[in-house]
């Protein structure tokens, strides 16, 4: 049975567009599962001129797994599950302005996430997003070897990514959070779904390598930091107003880029339950 839907890839490595389907209605059985199987394969998947409402995001997420409530943010008002992500007029820093894997300071990091866009600059604002899989399968035989047996410490607190979510906690931070989260993961996990290898340092929240200095692990880290990045192993999208985007954070790297000073930018982001990274 074929799907019910149009792919067109965005990059060789990474990404899909997806086109015929109205994510406000549930999916069948068989659109889903092959849904599922194709955003496992090419990592993330976009759609476009969606009309939802928060309950009918939330509704679409939940068909890929368990949600949960981002660990900053209060939800838009109504549903604390829906975290609004903004940017306005007078802000020149952007929320998680940084290659980032999100919420790694987690001892269960988000397995994904759902993005919606509301609105939008006149241009500018794209999202990249890297596949982390083909990084860690393309490094250099002596540094995966390497890397392989590395756990990594993984923190909130990096000055960068802080000031990202400033302006955001200020104004609607979930204050009985915590201030700071730290936990330690392999520095390549294994994906749960479908056992590949992924590299799992980010520049946003990997302080250093277990059992390293901060100054010993920087060296190492950027080199995979900046192998990651390779245009290669890249796709970019341009949003429109009611784009839809499904990423497998296990899996992936992503970086919001901040070229769009004076405009109001405003999409709600719903985050997917994952499991500890082995």
């Amino acid at each position: 049975m074929s799907a019910n839907y149009g792919v067109e890839d965005v990059a060789p490595m990474i990404g899909s567009e997806i086109s015929g389907l109205d994510l406000s209605k549930p999916l069948d059985t068989h659109t889903l599962a092959s849904l599922r199987a194709l955003w496992l394969e090419r990592k993330v998947l976009f759609f476009r001129d969606q009309i939802l409402t928060p309950d009918q995001q939330l509704a679409f997420t939940r068909q890929f797994g368990e949600v949960e409530k981002y660990p900053f943010l209060n939800g838009i008002e109504g549903n604390p599950l829906v975290a609004p992500v903004l940017k306005l007029p007078e802000e020149t820093i952007n929320f998680g302005g940084v290659w980032h894997s999100d919420t790694t300071y987690l001892a269960e990091p988000a397995a994904g996430a759902t993005l919606y866009a509301l609105e939008l600059p006149p241009v500018g604002g794209d999202t990249i997003f890297c596949n982390m899989g083909a990084a860690y399968e393309n490094l250099p035989t002596e540094i995966r070897e390497m890397v392989t047996g590395l756990k990594a410490v993984n923190t909130s607190a990096k000055a960068a990514v802080s000031a990202t979510r400033k302006n955001r906690i200020d104004d609607s931070g979930d204050k009985s959070a915590p201030t700071e989260f730290t936990e330690i993961h392999p520095a390549v996990r294994t994906h749960p779904e479908t056992g590949e290898k992924t590299l799992y340092v980010n520049e946003a929240h990997t302080l250093r390598f277990d059992g390293w200095s901060q100054e010993d692990s920087e060296p190492v880290l950027h080199i995979l930091y900046e192998h990651a990045r390779k245009p290669e192993f890249q796709c970019r999208f341009r949003w429109t107003v009611g784009s839809v985007v499904l990423w497998d954070n296990r899996s992936t790297h992503h970086y919001p880029i901040n070229d769009y000073h004076g405009y109001r930018r405003l999409l709600h982001r719903i985050s997917l339950k994952g499991s500890r990274p082995v």
